[in-house]
């Protein structure tokens, strides 16, 4: 409808995966013009699906990953974020991090994959109060003195899951975890100990 400013219908997502599925190999572009594989034949792939690029719970925990991103290298694995956002609204967010971020504002993969929304992913007490603590504050000026958005841009919702994936250079599914809030997703020593398995 011509004029209005309510967010697009969510598509329906697929249905979700476990441990052991196979994933459809795909070439992805990255905010900053990098093609790259996912699954990547050399390395586990954690192919981790966040909300919308200003989202300050996001970004803390991104934050948290890029300080420990060595280790994770170490490890065999390869890091791939994505949004649900358009590459102009995530690149004063996300174009320092040292790892793929990847625009899918079409939500493309994450109805291929089975990622929800609902609105506990807000509503949810740890959603509230991790969105309010001064880390999240403070990633939120980071990135309006970047330029970047504050609130939602055209498409983007808040009610958003996370969802993490572990792939193998075979595609297969090592792990998965669907969030059930905004701040329900694997902390970098979950993530190792899944890869040391």
């Amino acid at each position: 409808m011509s004029g209005s400013t309510s967010p697009e219908p969510l598509p329906a997502p697929a249905r979700r995966f476990e441990a052991g599925d196979a994933v459809a190999p795909r070439e992805l572009t990255t905010i900053l013009g990098e093609r790259i594989r996912v699954p990547d034949p050399e390395a586990l792939v954690h192919l981790q699906f966040r909300r919308f690029a200003g989202c300050p719970i996001c970004n803390v925990h991104l934050r948290s990953v890029a300080a420990r991103h060595d280790e994770i290298v170490a490890a065999g694995i390869r890091e791939v974020a994505v949004f649900h956002s358009s590459v102009e609204d995530m690149v004063p967010h996300q174009a320092a991090l040292p790892f793929a971020a990847v625009a899918d504002p079409g939500r493309t993969l994450y109805v291929a994959l089975g990622v929800e929304s609902s609105l506990w992913a807000v509503l949810h007490p740890r959603a509230l109060l991790a969105g309010l603590r001064p880390a999240a504050l403070s990633v939120v000026a980071r990135g309006k003195r970047a330029g970047g958005r504050t609130g939602l841009a055209r498409g983007e919702t808040a009610l958003g899951l996370p969802a993490d994936f572990l792939l193998t250079p075979e595609g297969l599914v090592r792990a998965v975890h669907y969030g059930d809030h905004a701040n329900d997703q694997w902390s970098v020593d979950e993530l190792l100990a899944l890869a040391a398995a």
